[in-house]
């Protein structure tokens, strides 16, 4: 092998190699893209959504209202009926 075959040889190799290191540093920036892309999609989720034990926590909170509200509609229930009691035990009937 003479000088120049060798010089094309490896000018070839580099050649090759330059390719495929260009290719490898196109498909990492692509990666690289998607991993940010997943990254800024799951800071939104965790931002936006609500955890399992975090729905539970606020279920039972509105649970207890919902209660509070029952217990104070047959609170007053209970008093208009006292209150009406007492207007018709106060009254007299005549016959």
């Amino acid at each position: 092998m003479t000088g120049a075959e060798i010089m094309y040889a490896v000018g070839f190799f580099v050649g090759v190699f330059g390719a495929i290191f260009g290719v490898w540093k196109y498909v990492d920036g692509k990666i690289g893209a998607v991993r940010d892309e997943l990254s800024a999609h799951r800071l939104h989720v965790a931002e936006s959504y609500v955890t399992k034990a975090g729905m539970q926590e606020q279920t039972a909170q509105i649970m207890r209202a919902i209660e509070s509200v029952g217990n104070r509609i047959d609170a007053f229930g209970e008093r208009l009926n006292r209150v009406f009691e007492q207007r018709t035990s106060g009254r007299r009937t005549s016959n």
